[in-house]
């Protein structure tokens, strides 16, 4: 399957999934890839810790701006990229076109990604470290 258009989902869409994100962005400069959160805060910014861990690795995401998943961005994705199974779960559930195209970001080492929100930094750079470290497992199968 080509994969043009990646989406990635946590819950705000504050912390995880803009983190992810942009390590996709930065990867794939020529794909399409977004993120959005299933109960997103609609308009805010990534959380202030999250875009520490990022420009600590030279990554700008001070452009993010959170949005809520709709059947349109899941319908445009090629491949959705979640951070546990409860979301992987409740996707499907709710979008059943959805099957066959979610995966957690940890599929490969069978992994959630933790929500660091309202932790310290120390969460947040252990969670990014994570990302990074799921989103390089995905190379070869994008």
């Amino acid at each position: 399957m080509q994969i043009n258009n990646i989406l990635v989902v946590c819950i705000g869409n504050i912390c995880r999934s803009p983190m992810a994100e942009y390590f996709f962005k930065q990867e794939y400069p020529a794909l399409r890839i977004h993120s959005a959160g299933i109960s997103g805060l609609t308009g805010h910014s990534a959380d202030e810790k999250a875009q520490l861990c990022m420009q600590r690795l030279g990554i700008d995401m001070s452009g993010h701006v959170a949005r809520k998943l709709n059947a349109e961005l899941i319908k445009q994705a090629d491949l959705i990229l979640v951070m546990s199974q409860n979301q992987q779960k409740h996707i499907e559930q709710a979008w059943p076109f959805a099957k066959g195209k979610t995966f957690r970001l940890g599929h490969w080492q069978g992994k959630n990604v933790a929500d660091p929100y309202r932790h310290d930094q120390s969460v947040f750079d252990e969670t990014c470290q994570l990302i990074q470290q799921y989103a390089a497992d995905w190379k070869k199968h994008i």
